[in-house]
């Protein structure tokens, strides 16, 4: 049965959909059966996979709102499977808010696709609200990329709080799968004080490989590609491969 990841952190600009596309393909690379599901409005993990957002027909809005079935709402590509998402699932909160067994909601549907996969990833809107929540319903664990600057830790008390909440209420067996450092740059004192930082709030939590600043990372998106089909000599590229092989390592 495969496991559900999503990856989340409530700040936004932290590398969250970037991870989430790179290491669906790496994964993928390395032989596993990977799905992607792009549950944030922003619809960025949908374009970075290639697929055009405006062909979507059925995504995760219908499989959420409509239940749809979540096998017909997925789609292949080259770097993974994707249930896709449009600027639709901006209304789901509200809409969710009406319905039954709305924190579940995401969960009931992706059980059905566990035994097809070996990794589900979710990913996530930069929020706390009943998206994030579903998808904290859903999840074995979450993946929390953390990025290398002043503010990292900012807001993770909160993200904290809310999972405590949601391991106590809604979904008792959730952990933390783990904590990945995005925008290093082992140059400076600077990240290096910031990692160690976040190494000493989350012990035995934290990748040994970390996410350099990169400038193909940031191009790759633009161009409709994970970094390993856009620059696989690229720092970005070696970097995802090396969280990939230690995320199986891990789970």
């Amino acid at each position: 049965m495969g496991t559900v990841i999503a990856v989340v952190n409530q700040k936004g600009g932290v590398g969250k959909t970037t991870t989430a596309v790179n290491l669906t393909a790496a994964l993928t690379e390395l032989g596993a059966r990977v799905l992607l599901c792009d549950f944030d409005p922003q619809a960025n993990a949908t374009s970075g996979l290639g697929v055009e957002k405006r062909s979507v027909v059925m995504g995760a809005y219908e499989m959420l709102i409509d239940n749809a079935l979540p096998e017909r709402c997925i789609v292949r590509t080259k770097y993974g499977s994707l249930i896709p998402a449009t600027s639709a699932l901006a209304g789901a909160t509200v809409e969710l808010i009406a319905l039954d067994n709305r924190e579940y909601r995401l969960k009931d549907q992706l059980d059905h696709l566990r035994d097809a996969y070996d990794y589900i990833l979710i990913d996530c809107p930069p929020s706390l609200e009943l998206l994030t929540v579903n998808a904290l319903c859903a999840a074995d664990s979450i993946l929390i990329p953390v990025q290398c600057e002043y503010y990292a830790l900012e807001g993770l008390s909160d993200l904290m709080a809310t999972m405590r909440a949601i391991k106590k209420r809604l979904n008792p067996r959730l952990q933390i799968f783990g904590v990945l450092l995005t925008m290093f740059d082992g140059r400076t004192n600077f990240s290096n004080q910031v990692a160690q930082e976040v190494r000493r709030h989350f012990p035995g939590k934290v990748f040994a490989a970390a996410i350099p600043r990169n400038v193909r990372l940031a191009e790759a998106p633009s161009h409709g590609l994970p970094v390993l089909a856009y620059d696989r000599s690229s720092r970005g590229a070696a970097a995802y491969l090396a969280v990939a092989e230690e995320f199986r390592r891990k789970g």
